[in-house]
C-alpha cells in the first residue's frame, strides 16, 4: 500500500485544496489517478497487488469473474490493466446524453460474471450507477476493484467483495457543510463529471 502512496506522489496524482467531488460532496484532497495511469510501469506496479488478490480469489473460487467493466472516464485504464494481469478482456461503461451510465459498444452475455474496476472509490455512487447498467444487460457485478479507496468511516457498505489497492483518509464533507466553504477558499472541479 505505500508503493501506491508513492506512486501517486510521484506522479502528482494526489492533489492538496478544496475539490468539488464526482459524488458531489467537498474534500482537502482529490486523487487524479489518470496521472498515475498514464504510465504503463506504473499502472502495472500499483494495480499488481490488487490484480493477485483477486486471481487468488478467483482460484478458490470465492468469486468467479469473466470480464473487467470500468466506468468512464476514470475507471477505463485501471479495468484494462487488471483485466491484462487477469488474462481477461476489458469493456467500459459510459454515460449517454441524458447522464445516465449506460452499456454502449459491447455486448454481455447473460449472467456474465463483472468485476467492476474504478480509479477512486469516494461514496461508490458510481460503481452504484455501472452496476446498475450492467445489470440491465443482464450481467452479474460480483466483486469491485480501485486504485484508491477514499471512503468515509460512515460510508455505505460496498455490496460485492472489495479490492482496494490502497485506503486513504482524506477530509470530505456535504457541500452545505464544508469547512473549506466556510473558510471562503475557492471550490475546484478537476473530474470527468460535468464542471460547476
Amino acid at each position: 500500500m505505500e508503493k501506491i502512496i508513492e506512486l501517486l506522489r510521484e506522479s502528482d496524482a494526489m492533489l492538496e485544496g478544496h475539490f468539488l467531488l464526482s459524488s458531489g460532496r467537498h474534500s482537502d484532497k482529490y486523487f487524479q489517478c489518470a496521472r498515475l495511469l498514464q504510465y504503463p510501469d506504473k499502472a502495472q506496479t500499483a494495480l499488481k497487488p490488487v490484480a493477485e488478490k483477486i486471481a487468488d480469489d478467483i482460484k478458490s473460487g470465492k468469486i468467479k469473474v469473466d470480464i473487467v467493466v470500468g466506468p468512464a472516464m476514470g475507471g477505463i485504464i485501471a479495468a484494462w490493466e487488471v483485466a491484462r494481469q487477469l488474462s481477461l478482456p476489458a469493456i467500459f461503461t459510459e454515460r449517454d446524453d441524458t447522464g445516465t451510465m449506460t452499456v454502449r459498444r459491447f455486448e454481455l452475455q447473460p449472467g456474465q460474471n463483472v468485476l467492476i474496476v474504478e480509479d477512486v472509490v469516494t461514496t461508490g455512487k458510481s460503481s452504484m450507477e455501472c452496476a446498475a447498467a450492467l445489470e440491465l444487460a443482464g450481467a452479474k457485478v460480483t466483486a469491485l476493484a480501485c486504485v484508491v479507496d477514499r471512503r468515509t468511516e460512515d460510508a455505505k457498505d460496498i455490496p460485492w467483495p472489495f479490492y482496494p489497492g490502497v485506503k486513504v483518509s482524506s477530509e470530505n464533507w456535504d457541500a452545505s457543510e464544508c469547512e473549506l466553504c466556510k473558510k471562503g477558499i475557492p471550490v475546484v472541479k478537476p473530474g470527468s463529471r460535468k464542471k460547476i
